[in-house]
């Protein structure tokens, strides 16, 4: 009866700690201070302008480099770029790439616990409520990390809802 006590405490809190991981993932909201759904105005550094696309084949978004000394580094681990992507003049995405450094992934698992893989498009990932955080190799020799949020997302779909409803509105 004890072994089965210690068993239950064991799993229990093995249990606390994934959720208290998935937890801080949506407390940091992004990496380092590019958070998710700011203003593209309110991202530090040096921002220059990529290029504009449509998401999902209809919804204009934009592309922004961004360069300050406070991106240059993981740790050790240099960082190559920094690209974010905007709809309606918020974050949505974070796009990191960096050396290929295995340290990366044992502190990625350290911080918001194990990973889930997608065999499929061979990608580790980390889901919250309000985004997912993705990291899979980018080449022979680098790493990327892309953080997404489900809100801004949703608004895309909002926004899609609202054109259909003025067409319709237009009868």
């Amino acid at each position: 009866m004890l072994k089965f006590t210690l068993l239950l405490i064991f799993i229990a809190k093995a249990l606390d700690v994934t959720g208290q991981d998935i937890a801080e993932l949506e407390r940091r909201n992004g990496f380092k201070d590019l958070k998710l759904g700011i203003p593209i105005d309110s991202v530090k550094g040096e921002k220059k302008f990529k290029k504009e696309f449509k998401e999902h084949g209809e919804f204009i978004s934009k592309v922004y480099t961004v360069d300050d000394p406070e991106y240059n580094k993981i740790g050790e681990i240099p960082i190559t770029k920094i690209e974010i992507k905007t709809y309606r003049d918020l974050v949505y995405q974070i796009h990191v790439v960096t050396d290929k450094d295995p340290r990366l992934m044992k502190a990625l698992e350290s911080v918001y616990g194990p990973a889930d893989y997608d065999l499929k498009k061979e990608t580790y990932f980390w889901k919250g409520q309000t985004l997912i955080l993705k990291f899979k190799s980018f080449s022979r020799n680098q790493l990327e990390m892309i953080y997404s949020s489900y809100l801004i997302l949703a608004m895309m779909k909002e926004d899609k809802g609202k054109k259909v409803e003025d067409i319709a509105d237009d009868f």
